[in-house]
C-alpha cells in the first residue's frame, strides 16, 4: 500500500461521517490508491467485454430481403474512424446501438429524449462544422418525414452527407407498443411514403433504392462518388421490429399472456 493510500485510510477511519475534499487528477488519484483488484471478480471485465463483442459481431436473422443489422456491420467495417453518425428516434436505432462500434468521443450525434426528426438537421450541422469528415444519417421513414425537408438545406449549401432510410411503412416503435399492450388493435401507425430516392433527386441530390442486403455496398459507394447530398432507401420488412423479434411474435406473446 502506498503512503497516500495509508494516509487516506487513516483519515477515513478517524472521520467516517465526514466528506474529504482532495485536489487531484483522476489518473493520479487512482494510481495512488494502489487498489488490489484480485479476488472473486478478477478478470470478469475482460469476459464481459468479450461477450459484448461477440453480441455485436454478426447480424441476427431478419425477415425480408434487407437486413439492417448487416447494413450496420458493413458501415462499421467500411467507414473511417472519424465518421460521424446521426440519427433521430425509432426502433431502427436498436441496430445502430448493437452493431456499430463508436471509436471516438462525440462520434454519435443523437437525441437522449427520443426526439423524432433529429437526424437530418443534425447531419446538416455536422457536415457544416466538419466538412472533411464523412457524415451518415440513419433514419426511419416516419422519423425522416418529421424534418426531411432539411435535405434541401444540404443541397443548397453543398453538404454531401448520406441519409440511410429504413423504410418499413410504419411508425415502428408505436406499432410495437400497440401489439404488446393491445394486440391486433392497430391505429394510426401505417405510413403512405413517397419514393425516397426520387425525393432526393427532386431536390438536386443523389437517390437510390436498395431492395436486397447485398446491393447496399454498391449503393453506398455510388452515393459517395456522386459528391452530392444523398438518400439511400432500404426496403425493410415491417415484421423486422427489433434485432431479436418480430411484430407477429410480440402479438402472439401478448395474446398468449392474456389467454387469447
Amino acid at each position: 500500500m502506498t503512503i497516500f493510500a495509508r494516509l487516506l485510510s487513516r483519515l477515513i477511519a478517524r472521520h467516517p461521517a465526514r466528506r474529504l475534499a482532495l485536489a487531484s487528477g483522476l489518473a493520479a488519484f487512482a494510481a495512488a490508491l494502489d487498489l488490489n483488484v484480485s479476488g472473486p471478480f478478477s478478470g470478469e471485465g475482460d469476459a464481459a467485454h468479450a461477450d459484448y463483442l461477440a453480441w455485436t459481431e454478426q447480424p441476427t436473422e431478419q425477415p425480408g430481403s434487407v437486413n439492417l443489422g448487416a447494413v450496420m456491420v458493413w458501415l462499421r467495417e467500411n467507414l473511417p474512424v472519424d465518421a460521424i453518425l446521426c440519427n433521430g428516434a425509432g426502433n431502427y436505432a436498436a441496430w445502430i446501438h448493437r452493431f456499430f462500434r463508436f471509436r471516438r468521443f462525440a462520434q454519435h450525434i443523437a437525441p437522449t429524449s427520443g426526439s423524432m426528426g433529429y437526424g437530418v438537421p443534425a447531419a446538416v450541422a455536422m457536415k457544416r462544422f466538419f466538412p472533411e469528415r464523412p457524415v451518415v444519417c440513419i433514419a426511419g421513414d416516419g422519423d425522416f418525414l418529421m424534418n426531411g425537408q432539411e435535405f434541401a438545406t444540404a443541397v443548397q449549401y453543398k453538404l454531401p452527407f448520406i441519409v440511410v432510410i429504413a423504410d418499413n411503412h410504419v411508425y415502428g416503435t408505436i406499432r410495437m407498443h400497440q401489439e404488446r399492450e393491445y394486440p391486433g388493435r392497430i391505429i394510426a401507425t401505417d405510413l403512405r411514403n413517397p419514393d425516397f430516392a426520387a425525393y432526393a433527386r427532386a431536390f438536386g441530390g443523389f437517390g437510390v433504392s436498395v431492395e436486397r442486403t447485398e446491393d447496399f455496398p454498391a449503393a453506398f459507394k455510388a452515393a459517395q462518388a456522386s459528391g452530392l447530398p444523398a438518400i439511400i432507401r432500404l426496403a425493410i420488412d415491417p415484421e423486422a421490429i427489433t434485432p431479436v423479434t418480430t411484430l407477429s411474435k410480440i402479438r402472439a406473446k401478448s395474446l398468449a399472456d392474456r389467454g387469447g
